[in-house]
């Protein structure tokens, strides 16, 4: 059965308002719009506006001129308007997740009682933090008769580019911790799932947070992404995506020198120890590989398996996958939704093409969906492959799909060096029973995060981010501010 749509969300599909610029929702300068498709159908769900440079000109322009008034707020009063954007974002956890299923594909449950209760949480969480971002006293190592002190300040106008697998949650990621350190933002949402970032500025505007302190512009990269990206007037850019599109950022941002924080692309290790619980593993592995339809970068779905449990764990792994129920984000009985767009399920299939022809087996999968209820949609069969080895497409490649390749190793120092070898280092996942190894090789796997017998944790206070070619800078927690401040250092002589 399928959860109704509410006459909120009904309403807003009507009609979703344009961009979002100084305070005030417009059409784009030359009127032009982009459809939204619905994955479960491939039908329009609706349009919206498709921004151009000159709208980015425009959106930069309004957030410069809000800066001095958003500095000058009262610390307390700029708090006291991300606490009641979270709250009021939690009231409408069910209109926010009905829009983002509908949009993004994925199940309902996921998205209210997920994505839109942790995006509350995010602005709550950075709310706390605006009363607290002093700087410090110090003392001259020589003695000079001096008193110094530092102040943290904004960097200024902060571009926010955000990627579609995750649309309203990454709008907190960036949002939140900007907002706190008192600058203003251009927020550009993917052109494939742009609806509850339309919503949440809507939201802004009822709160009455100042004109241009949020705008929000929709478009394609080209279009909107690229001229926000290279903008001589935005001091930072934060992205999150694939590396593809990251390097083109570095690129852009040497015109003016900008400051960046790249979160991107990841092909996450998870190793299975013998002496591991198998059915937390088995479980928590799933979880790893198949969440959000496996369009996280996250993903740990390259799962290496000591060979004295392989092939019971493969066996296991396989019965859950082929539990997975295919089928719309609002169907109650759906475990699982289709890919974002026929882009996305097409590139995912070719790569599963690649590891058969490349000689890897699929235990459950590797097939194209042939169910007529689920053809008009972008939906690919979840997979599981075997016998995958490190030189294959499927091992290096962020598949972002619903594909998890499991492969034996004998020895801790081979499973390290299997997990290592790949240019990404953002996750990874231990299993053991061995609170010693599991120390030992969380220190020695090249990652920005380590979960041990758990998979995809996450919390506001927690810091986040990779290493190696799956970016830099940091998001959650105390350290996700730091991007977002600058310091400066006021000598002031005594003598």
């Amino acid at each position: 059965m399928d959860t109704p749509v509410l006459p909120a969300v009904k309403e807003f599909l009507s009609g979703p308002p344009g961009l979002f610029i100084g305070g005030e929702f417009r059409p784009s300068a030359d009127g032009a719009t982009l459809p939204v498709l619905d994955p479960a159908n491939g039908e329009q769900l609706c349009a919206v506006a498709a921004g151009t440079a000159a709208d980015i000109d425009a959106a930069v322009a309004a957030a410069r001129a809000a800066l001095p008034g958003w500095q000058a707020m009262a610390p307390s009063e700029r708090a006291d308007l991300l606490w009641r954007l979270g709250e009021a974002l939690a009231e409408r956890a069910d209109e926010f997740g009905q829009l983002e299923s509908l949009d993004n594909g994925k199940p309902l449950g996921e998205s209210a009682e997920l994505d839109v209760p942790l995006c509350a949480s995010l602005f709550k969480y950075y709310a706390g933090w605006v009363t607290k971002l002093g700087g410090e006293s110090l003392a001259p190592a020589s003695g000079m008769p001096m008193h110094v002190y530092t102040r943290r300040e904004p960097v200024g106008v902060v571009g926010a580019i955000i990627p579609w697998n995750f649309p309203l949650l990454m709008c907190g990621y960036k949002l939140g911790p900007a907002l706190a350190a008192g600058n203003t933002v251009v927020l550009k949402p993917a052109e494939q799932t742009p609806l509850s970032a339309l919503r949440l500025a809507r939201l802004v505007d009822e709160l009455g947070f100042p004109p241009g302190v949020v705008n929000v512009v929709t478009g394609d990269g080209p279009s909107a992404g690229a001229p926000l990206a290279a903008h001589p007037d935005v001091d930072k850019i934060t992205f999150t995506g694939e590396n593809s599109t990251g390097r083109k950022i570095i690129a852009a941002s040497a015109g003016n020198m900008k400051r960046l924080s790249l979160e991107l692309g990841g092909k996450s290790p998870s190793l299975v120890f013998d002496d591991a619980d198998l059915d937390a593993a088995v479980e928590g592995t799933f979880g790893a590989v198949y969440f959000n339809q496996g369009q996280c970068c996250i993903a740990g779905a390259r799962v290496f398996v000591h060979s004295g449990i392989h092939d019971e764990f493969v066996a296991r792994l396989a019965e859950r996958v082929a539990e997975v129920r295919l089928g719309p984000g609002l169907s109650d009985e759906s475990t699982m939704g289709p890919l974002v767009s026929a882009e996305q399920r097409d590139r995912v299939e070719e790569l599963i093409r690649s590891g058969l022809a490349e000689g890897a087996e699929a235990v459950v999968g590797g097939d194209k969906i042939t169910d007529p209820a689920l053809a008009p949609g972008f939906y690919v069969r979840p997979t599981l492959f075997t016998g995958a080895t490190p030189d294959m497409r499927i091992m290096r490649e962020e598949i972002f799909g619903p594909v998890a390749m499991v492969a034996k190793f004998d020895t801790e120092e081979e499973a390290v060096d299997l997990a290592n070898d790949t240019a990404f280092g953002l996750a990874s996942g231990i299993w053991t029973r061995d609170v010693r190894r599991s120390h030992r090789v969380a220190a020695a796997i090249k990652a920005g995060v380590v979960w041990v017998n758990t998979y995809g944790m996450f919390d506001v206070a927690i810091p986040y981010g990779g290493f190696k070619a799956s970016g830099y800078g940091k998001e959650l927690g105390r350290e996700a501010l730091d991007p977002y401040l600058q310091t400066k250092t006021v000598w002031v002589g005594l003598s």
